[in-house]
Parts: C-alpha cells; sequence; structure tokens
C-alpha cells in the first residue's frame, strides 16, 4: 500500500475512534467517577508530552511544569465562558464545542508559549538544580498572585480588579460564576492526546529533535558544530510550555469534572506527579510519557481507593492521630523508589513501543571470478611493459658488431 494511502486512513481510523468516544463513552464507563478519572488520565498524558520535550528531549529540569498548566486552565476557561455566553448560554453541546474548543486551546497554547518564552529567556542559560529553581519559583509566583488577590477591595488599581475577576482561592466559575461550561468532551480530550503524541513523535526523530538530544548529551560538542544552545533550549521550553497551556485548557473544560478552576490544583505536588510521569516512563520515551501518564494517575487512585477500606478504617479508629494522607504518600514514593530500583532509566529507557525498521538495500550477490589464463614468464613482463627475464644477460654475453670487427 503506498504510504500517502497508508497515512489517509489512518487517520480516518483514528478520527473514527474518537467520534465513537464521543457518543459512547458513557455506555462504555457508565460510573462518572471512573469517566472523569479516565478523561483527566488523559489531560495528564498530555502534560507529560509537553513537558517530556524540555525534560526528556532537552535534558532541562524543570519543575514548574504546574505552572504553565494553570495559565491555560485559566485561559481556556475565560475564552470557553465568555464565548458560551455569547452563544446564549445552556448546556454546552458536541457541534456549539467545535465554535468554543478550538479557540479556547488556540488562545491558552499561545499564552502559555508567551510566558514560557519570558521565563525561558533568562533562565535558560541557567542548568541543573539553578534551572530548577527559576522554574518552581514562577509556578509559586503565578499561583500565589491568584490565590492572595483581593475579591471585595474597593480601590485596587487595574491589575488588581483583573485578578479579583479570577476568583482568588474560591476559583473561576465563569464570567457569571455559575461554572465554566464542559465543553472537552472525548472527541476533544482524545483527539488532543493522538495530536500530541504525533506531534511529540515527529519532533523527536526529526532533525530538530535529534540536535536537541545531542545538546542533553554534550552541549560543549554540539555547539562545536553548529547546534545553537540558547535558540534550541528556548524553542523547545516555548513548546513544552504550549502543551501544558493546552493540557490546562482542557482541564478546565473537562466533561465530568470541577466546573471552577481553583489555584489549589496547580501546586507543587502537580509538578511533581508530572516530572514522574516522564521519568516513570522513561525520559525522552514518547510512549514511555503516555503509559507513565496513565500509570502514575490510575495508582493514584488507587491509592486513595484503598483508604476506604474497612481495615483501614478500623486501624484510623484505632490511631485518630494517624495521617492517612501522609501514609499514601509513602506508599507512593515507595512505589516510585521499587521501580525505579528495578528500572533505573524508566520503563522504556529512551526506546518506543512502535519503531518502524528500516529495510537494508540487499546487495547482489557476487558473481564467481573467471579463471585467469596461465601466462608464462616472458607473456606476463611483456605485458607489463619489462624486459623477458634473460634479456639482460643475453644482451652482454652476445657480442656487439663493433667487437667483431
Amino acid at each position: 500500500m503506498p504510504r500517502p494511502l497508508q497515512r489517509v486512513l489512518t487517520a480516518l481510523g483514528l478520527l473514527g475512534v474518537v467520534v465513537a468516544l464521543e457518543f459512547g463513552f458513557e455506555i462504555l464507563l457508565p460510573d462518572a467517577a471512573w469517566r472523569q478519572l479516565a478523561l483527566f488520565a488523559m489531560v495528564n498524558v498530555v502534560a507529560a508530552l509537553s513537558l517530556n520535550v524540555i525534560n526528556g528531549m532537552a535534558g532541562q529540569f524543570s519543575i514548574g511544569h504546574a505552572g504553565f498548566v494553570g495559565i491555560g486552565a485559566y485561559t481556556g476557561a475565560i475564552v470557553a465562558g465568555n464565548l458560551h455566553q455569547q452563544l446564549g448560554g445552556g448546556d454546552p453541546t458536541f457541534g456549539d464545542s467545535f465554535l468554543v474548543m478550538p479557540l479556547a486551546l488556540l488562545a491558552a497554547g499561545l499564552v502559555a508559549a508567551l510566558f514560557g518564552l519570558v521565563v525561558g529567556l533568562p533562565s535558560l542559560r541557567l542548568r541543573g538544580d539553578y534551572l530548577a529553581i527559576v522554574t518552581l519559583g514562577f509556578a509559586e509566583i503565578f499561583r500565589l498572585t491568584i490565590a492572595t488577590a483581593g475579591t471585595g477591595a474597593a480601590d485596587q488599581g487595574t491589575i488588581g480588579r483583573l485578578l479579583a475577576e479570577l476568583g482568588g482561592p474560591i476559583g473561576y466559575a465563569g464570567p457569571d460564576d455559575t461554572g465554566v461550561p464542559q465543553y472537552a468532551g472525548p472527541f476533544w480530550i482524545f483527539g488532543a492526546v493522538v495530536l500530541a503524541t504525533l506531534i511529540a513523535w515527529r519532533l523527536k526523530f526529526s532533525g530538530w529533535g535529534r540536535a536537541l538530544r545531542a545538546l542533553r548529551e554534550d552541549e560543549i560538542a554540539s555547539a562545536a558544530v553548529g547546534v545553537d544552545p540558547t535558540r534550541y533550549k528556548v524553542t523547545s521550553f516555548v513548546i513544552s510550555a504550549a502543551g501544558g497551556g493546552v493540557a490546562g485548557s482542557l482541564l478546565a473544560s473537562m466533561r465530568d469534572g470541577n466546573p471552577t478552576v481553583q489555584p489549589d490544583q496547580f501546586t507543587f505536588n502537580y509538578s511533581f506527579d508530572a516530572i514522574t510521569m516522564v521519568i516513570l516512563g522513561g525520559s525522552g520515551s514518547v510512549s514511555g510519557a503516555i503509559v507513565g501518564g496513565v500509570l502514575v494517575t490510575f495508582t493514584v487512585k488507587l491509592i486513595e481507593q484503598l483508604q476506604g477500606l474497612d481495615s483501614v478504617l478500623a486501624l484510623k479508629a484505632a490511631y485518630p492521630a494517624l495521617d492517612l494522607n501522609a501514609l499514601r504518600m509513602v506508599l507512593y514514593a515507595s512505589i516510585l523508589i521499587g521501580l525505579m530500583v528495578l528500572r533505573p532509566g524508566g520503563l522504556f529507557g529512551e526506546r518506543e513501543i512502535f519503531v518502524r525498521r528500516r529495510k537494508r538495500p540487499t546487495r547482489p550477490a557476487a558473481a564467481p571470478a573467471e579463471p585467469v589464463p596461465a601466462t608464462t614468464a616472458p607473456e606476463a613482463a611483456a605485458a607489463h611493459g619489462a624486459p623477458p627475464p634473460g634479456a639482460a644477460i643475453e644482451r652482454e654475453i652476445k657480442p656487439t658488431g663493433r667487437e667483431l670487427e
């Protein structure tokens, strides 16, 4: 089958799958809690794929990804809420989502990318722990700026009024405080996962991705052969931030989710979970980021479900001072430590699940050597332009005409 036709059929097949999920997801998962968990896991996959660009491929340690996800969440919620009002309000429909979600996703990605450029230009000249501190500081500044904004003060200036519109610690619930419209159903969330996977795959196996991984391995040697470290790092940081913004916009409008965007959703714990998804699956692996996002999301939920067991509740009743949340984090950390001991490079390392192996061109079988006819020594010497053996001796022995006279 020709390659272009194969790609068209694959795209049509994926489109059919996401459309089928949009209308059959409630039949597949009747429980709303499990539907919310599945969609949340897919949003985390988009966040992990975007963080993998900077942490996995570029080798830069960023621990403030929750800030870009939060920026995208607030931006997408504002755009979706205002567009929903322009469309007349009411219950969100699948048809109206094609008018709301593209603009919300685009705005969220652009705003997050702009902040990624602002943070990346001065900070990506740093390395290691210094870069981690800068990105963590940015995420905390963003969260605390919104969480501490006054919502009832009279004189607070233009910036203060704009921040107050975001709801402060209570959260943003749309322009009319009735909740952010939940337009992001399975079609948009699973479709975003497919697009993010394709983009991440193309980035990794392109010349740009190879240059980025070369910078990760040896920045000095890469710069010596013409790779500009600053340009590649800043570009990767902007792409990673834009992907985080898209994930935040999906999270804000996620069906069966929380219709309020709150600053406490984007604490360091979310950044830590995103880093865990990347490292657990394998830094630089697209397949690893997908598996890590799903595995971490369901593992955290499973541990939360274990807290409701009768034996755990009896233990809590016997020891009222016991902090189950602390035990949950201890159990979660123990699982991660065990996996890192067994698989130091992650589940996949830098490998992928599906890798097309190029067929090597077959070489034609060598023809048997033709027999070389036997030649005598005089014939061989004549062929090479040399006098036959014995000619010099014969010339010395044979007298010349002058000697005969």
